[in-house]
């Protein structure tokens, strides 16, 4: 699966992801780096059919009332280490992929992954 890691996650994040088999990129990769607007995340994310994974609600409302990014894993766990976040995500990544091959938008807290339709 493809991810685009959001500027408000670390770059650690998206290269944690590659490590795992997956193909990520982090906004840092970008030309414009963490400049980079949500309009051209939104296209990246469609064109490549990348999953856009932030904390940022400004994605949640882009993608309910225009149906962009392609997909998107929010993280809503408030503020947690890089490490713990790392620690959240990756033991969950397999299940995070499957679901969103059924879902387009998922979201991630400290307990558990909700599913939203």
């Amino acid at each position: 699966m493809k991810f685009l890691v959001d500027a408000h996650l670390p770059r650690r994040l998206a290269l944690a992801i590659n490590s795992a088999g997956h193909d990520a990129v982090h906004t840092l990769d970008l030309p414009d780096g963490n400049r980079t607007t949500d309009k051209q995340i939104n296209t990246i994310s469609e064109e490549e059919q990348r999953v856009v994974i932030t904390k940022d609600a400004d994605f949640v409302s882009s993608f309910v009332l225009s149906g962009q990014p392609y997909k998107l894993l929010l993280i809503s766990t408030g503020n947690i280490t890089n490490a713990k976040l790392e620690a959240l995500v990756l033991p969950n990544l397999t299940t995070i992929a499957e679901v969103l091959e059924a879902y387009s938008f998922v979201e991630l807290n400290q307990t558990s992954l909700i599913f939203h339709v």
